[in-house]
Parts: C-alpha cells; sequence; structure tokens
C-alpha cells in the first residue's frame, strides 16, 4: 500500500496521551483506561523517552508480583520505543511493526511528535484499501468504469 502515516494521521487525528517517567504505573494504567487506549508515550524535558503499554504492565508488574501504585513508569517502560515519520507507507509499518513485535510506533518529524498509530489504525487502512480495490474491480467488471 502506498498510503502514508501522515493520511491516517489526518483522518485519526493527532491526539498524544502521554505521562512523565515519574509518574506511578497505577496512574498511567488509570489514564488508559480513561481515554481507551492501549499505549501511553513517555516524555520527559520534551523529549520522547520511552513507551509504555499494557504488555509493559502484564509483564513486569502483574507477572513480576509488582505493586502499580509504588512502581513508577520509567522502571517498566519500553525505552528508546521504535518510531516512524509521516512518510512511511502503511506496508513498511505493517513490517516494522512485524519484525520488532510492537503494537504501537509513535510518528515522529525530526524531533518533533506528531501522534501515534496502532496496529489497529494499520489494519483499519488496509481494509479500507481493499474495500475500494473491491469497489472499482466490481465497477469495471460490470461496465460502469469510464473508457
Amino acid at each position: 500500500m502506498e498510503e502514508t502515516i501522515a493520511s491516517i494521521l489526518r483522518n485519526k487525528g493527532g491526539d498524544i496521551w502521554a505521562v512523565g517517567p515519574d509518574e506511578t504505573v497505577y496512574d498511567a494504567i488509570a489514564m488508559m483506561a480513561d481515554k481507551g487506549i492501549g499505549a501511553l508515550l513517555i516524555i520527559s524535558n520534551g523529549k520522547l523517552v520511552g513507551i509504555f503499554s499494557e504488555r509493559d504492565y502484564a509483564r513486569k508488574i502483574i507477572l513480576q508480583g509488582r505493586s502499580s501504585k509504588n512502581t513508577k513508569v520509567q522502571e517498566i517502560m519500553t525505552g528508546s520505543p521504535v518510531t516512524v515519520t509521516p512518510d512511511h507507507t502503511v506496508d513498511e509499518c505493517m513490517r516494522i511493526i512485524t519484525h520488532h513485535r510492537v503494537r504501537h510506533l509513535p510518528v515522529m518529524d525530526g524531533d518533533r511528535l506528531l501522534g501515534v498509530i496502532s496496529i489497529g489504525d494499520l489494519v483499519n487502512a488496509i481494509i479500507a484499501a481493499q474495500a475500494q480495490t473491491i469497489d472499482h474491480l466490481r465497477t469495471y467488471i460490470t461496465g460502469g468504469y469510464p473508457a
């Protein structure tokens, strides 16, 4: 697919949900629940320093018997997250997500954070493109396609 991440962000919006590294895991999980999201970006001094996901919580808090109220996000976040640019294509991002086994990709334009895309955003873009292709083929086959 040639659709770029810039077009996904235009349709999705650039909402950025973030916490600082000194926040408790409990507060981060509460924010994720409130916003209905699966990951938060970790911002320190205006810079992206990590990402915290439900997967981090499950593996590094629950399974290790730690307390979410006594653990700081920086202790369990994924530091130096894999990022993409607005010019990356959906196909490129699917390969990145598969290769790195992540579900969320922060979108950066140089040092500027533009938003975050999820695997769900990418799948939705692929489904929409396939539906459009099917519609074009159906129109062509039934003779409604302009010559």
